[in-house]
Formats: structure tokens, sequence, C-alpha cells
């Protein structure tokens, strides 16, 4: 067995995160301070949005965006099948159904084809919302996903979970940040220590409307409002409402003071995820390996460096012998026994064929060069090149 040992994924932690930690722990708010809006303010000045609502982890920021959007028992929406299951959860949570739709196989994100003929071929008025990925950091098209949603009443969810810091070129000849809310309804993101941004726990909802933007904030906290000119009687100024059911989805001071130290390091650090994703595709261009698409109107975040190898489980174990640990993402949603048992068992080649062929290799901003050439020494190595 190799002495290297080498993840997927994991996070960076310098001495100024730690500083910005202690300070908080120093302070006389651990939770529901001023740190928490401070992180908000500045991610939405990173991301480009009028409104960003600071949450406990990715899967909470899902439930509430759902909520918000008015997702309830009878509402249908479609969703890609390529995603860690929360994107599919966060309808079934509010009683709603999800549908499934098939990937594009050169980007591994929901295929606009496949949605398009669906919405075409369903009465108007069947489904409520989509929610689209941005599978590995690959930007999807919102712009072109807006007019098609907006012809049949939709809403959008953006999941830009592994897209923080991507972005592409519009119409207009504009670059859209992912989560900007130009296009998206709302877009959610997360901070889990392998995501480029990590608070160990820890999401953000960003939106450009205010009404939703308050639905938001009010169900992250139980449902509690202490807005006086939203209140149906005044009894002092203790005095706060709760207006609807809500949750407990806030995020702790501590967590923000480790999101804001790291947001300042973002751009260093998507620029190390490109330059790793640039020697990979070099190294691999001549081997039997397909790479997710990419062209010059868009900008890739790489959360993942994602391929395809017809050896995948052979590959899998001839790295880990190596000490190079990979990992497959994702199981599509639709095979999963909870969605076969409430839908039935349903055949989506695309995705299904993607998963049977996919693997993540290590990609992180805090991977080696030398780890980074004997991680692609060791894939030339399995295929004899």
């Amino acid at each position: 067995m190799s002495k290297h040992l080498i993840p997927y994924g994991r996070q960076t932690i310098l001495q100024e995160d730690i500083d910005a930690v202690v300070q908080v722990l120093k302070s006389d708010f651990l939770t529901q301070g001023p740190m928490v809006e401070t992180f908000e303010k500045k991610f939405s000045e990173f991301i480009g949005c009028e409104n960003s609502i600071a949450v406990s982890n990715g899967t909470a920021a899902l439930h509430l965006a759902a909520m918000a959007l008015g997702v309830k028992e009878g509402s249908k929406v479609l969703c890609t099948a390529n995603s860690f299951v929360a994107s599919a959860n966060c309808i079934r949570y509010c009683g709603g159904d999800v549908e499934f739709v098939d990937i594009n196989p050169e980007n591994f994100c929901i295929d606009y084809n496949l949605l398009k003929a669906k919405l075409e071929k369903a009465p108007i008025g069947t489904y409520q919302g989509i929610v689209a990925v941005d599978f590995a950091g690959f930007p999807v098209d919102f712009e072109k996903l807006r007019l098609l949603a907006d012809q049949y009443g939709l809403w959008i969810i953006e999941d830009a979970c592994h897209a923080l810091g991507a972005e592409f070129l519009d119409s207009k000849g504009q670059w859209n940040i992912s989560g900007n809310g130009k296009y998206a309804d709302i877009a959610v993101f997360s901070f889990h220590p392998v995501k480029h941004l990590a608070t160990g726990e820890g999401g953000m909802i960003t939106t450009n409307s205010a009404e939703l933007n308050d639905k938001l904030r009010t169900l992250r906290t139980h449902g509690i409002t202490r807005d006086k000119t939203r209140f149906t009687r005044e009894d002092g100024a203790w005095y706060y409402e709760m207006q609807e059911l809500g949750f407990n989805y806030r995020i702790s001071d501590i967590l923000c003071a480790l999101g804001v130290s790291q947001l300042q390091r973002m751009p260093q650090n998507l620029l190390k995820r490109r330059q790793i994703a640039v020697k990979y595709r070099e190294a691999f261009k001549n081997l039997p390996i397909k790479m997710q698409y990419e062209d010059k109107n868009l900008k890739n975040a790489y959360h993942l460096f994602t391929i395809q190898t017809e050896k995948r489980a052979e590959l899998y174990d001839f790295l880990k012998s190596k000490g190079v640990y990979c990992q497959v993402h994702y199981i599509p949603i639709h095979t999963m026994p909870y969605y076969q048992n409430l839908y039935g068992k349903m055949v989506l080649e695309n995705v299904e064929y993607y998963y049977a062929c996919a693997l993540s290799l290590p990609m992180y901003h805090g991977l080696s060069d030398s780890d980074l050439e004997y991680t692609i020494a060791a894939v030339k190595e399995f295929y004899g090149s």
C-alpha cells in the first residue's frame, strides 16, 4: 500500500481562519450576532445579488427555497437526476412530487431539450418549477432556462452548491456568476468542508426578490417576525409573532466568521482549481477518458473533476492501492429505493450510463503540485501510458 494519502476533496484552514473564529469566541455573540449579517453582505457583494440569507447547511437552503416558492402537496417539480439526493428531497419535504429529467451527456447537467419536450407534452399548469444543478461546477445557461420557464409560468431554483464562482456568458455578452439572481428565482450554496468555501456546515440562499428575501428570513427562524409593520397586535418592545410554521435553520457567528475569512481567498482558490483542471485535461487528452464539456462561454468552478471511464471499478481500486482516494458523484436519485417505491422504476439512459462510468478525481485548492502529478502518473500507469 502506498504511503500517499490523497483524498478527492478536503478543506484548507489557515491561521487567518483560526484567528477569525477565535475573535468571535471572545466576543459577546456566538450566534445571532453581527457576523451573520457581515457574511451575508460580503457574500452578496461577491455574487452580485441583492439578498443573501445564511443558513445551517445546503439542505436547509434547498428546503427553505422550496417552501418560499410555495411547494406543497400536489405541486409537481422537474429536477435533474444527477445530484445529491437533497436536490430532490427538498420538494418532498414540502409534500410535492418530483419528476426526474435526464442529463445532457456532455455536461452532465439537466438536458434542456428533454426538459423542453416534457413541458411541451404536458398540459399548461402540470408543473410548478424546475430544480437545476450546476453539476461539478459547470454553470447551467440559466438565461436559456429562464426563457423556457417563463413560457410555462415556472419558477427556478438554481442548486449552485458545486458552483461558487462559476460563470456563463449570456446573449448580451455579459458574464453571469452562479447565484446572482438575474435568471433564477432562488439559488442555494453549501459550505461543506469539500466545497470551495468551508465552514464545516453551512449554506446560503440568494435572491433578488425582496418578497422572497423576507419570506426566507422568517422561515429560517421558526416563522417568527419582529417587523412591527407585520404584527397583528402590539404588546410592547419585547413582542414578536410566529406567523407561520418555520424552522430553526440559523447559522452561528462562529461559522460565519470562518466564511468571511475564506471568502477573501475565493479568487485565488478558483484559479488554483482551474489550473488543476487544465493539467488534468492536458494529461488525459490521449487516454480513453471522457471529461466534462467546456468552452469559452463558461467558467467552470470545478468543485469536482469528474471523468468517465469504461474501467471505473478497476481504476478506482488501482488508484486506492496507490493512496489516491477517488469518489463517485452521484448514484442517480431516481434509482434510490425511496424514489422507486414512491414512483416506480424508471429508465434515464444518459444519467445511468454516466453513473456506470463516473469517477471524481482529487480536486481541491489545497492539492499540492506533487500530489497532482502523483495522481496523474497513477492514472497514466493504469492505462499503460
